[in-house]
């Protein structure tokens, strides 16, 4: 079984690993051995655990998880020259990963949290003599796709890696308003969360214009309620919220 070496334990190398730990060894690497320890309970199995001061990467895959900022430190507590580093920073580009970190290959990949569920949109580029191996290995936790070059990954970051927190405020946001007009708490979430089940499946294969033609009638409550969105300009603010995510991509 192959070694997959997380170096970083937040909340995204949490989900990444729960998507990959039936499949692939996961050992831990990180600054504090309690945290670590939290790391490998919240994954629920017995996995390697190190600090990373002086940690030997030589040879080995790994997946990071660290925060942009701590790449030039991190370069400085690790030695030896891993095998491939898959990364999942947002906004820090290969041509900075191999500046301040020792590695035959860096693929840069953009994973989802549905990844601790196994429905991940990750968005991978880099070294091409790792496409096929990438993407084998980001399918264990959802679907792929490889894309041209980096700055294309910056705006699926803005797209795929930012849009759960944004359907999670319209998802929020939709069950509020049927609490308002007088639904139960309760029932309004157990159905928003069915609208989106169904929909994620049915978006897979119809066009969302045509979905969205398929249940407007004339006159009908979906008309009045859609005509309410585009009064609230929700459709602007989407896009927005993507040309902002990208820009801030840009930017670390």
């Amino acid at each position: 079984m192959q070694t997959i070496t997380f170096i970083g334990n937040g909340n995204m190398a949490l989900s990444i690993a729960k998507g990959l730990v039936d499949e692939y060894k996961i050992e831990v690497v990180g600054r504090e051995m309690q945290k670590l320890i939290e790391f490998e309970d919240a994954l629920g199995i017995k996995i390697e655990k190190y600090l990373i001061d002086n940690f030997d990467i030589n040879a080995k895959t790994i997946m990071l998880c660290v925060k942009p900022a701590n790449v030039e430190s991190l370069g400085l507590r690790l030695k030896g020259k891993a095998k491939v580093i898959y990364s999942v920073l947002a906004g820090t580009a290969i041509k900075k990963l191999k500046e301040n970190l020792s590695s035959e290959a860096v693929v840069r990949t953009m994973p989802n949290l549905a990844a601790s569920v196994g429905l991940s949109m990750t968005t991978l580029t880099g070294d091409e003599n790792f496409q096929t191996q990438a993407q084998e290995l980001f399918s264990a936790i959802g679907t792929t796709r490889w894309l041209s070059n980096e700055k294309e990954l910056d705006i699926a970051t803005a797209l795929a890696g930012s849009g759960p927190a944004y359907l999670a405020l319209i998802a929020e946001a939709l069950a509020d308003g049927a609490v308002k007009q007088g639904l139960k708490r309760d029932d309004a979430m157990e159905i928003m969360r069915g609208l989106f089940g169904g929909f994620g499946a049915l978006i897979q294969d119809i066009h969302p214009a045509l979905l969205k033609d398929g249940v407007m009638s004339p006159g009908g409550t979906t008309a009045a309620g859609y005509a309410a969105l585009e009064e609230g300009n929700v459709r602007s603010a989407c896009i927005d919220a993507i040309d902002a995510a990208y820009k801030r991509a840009t930017q670390l």
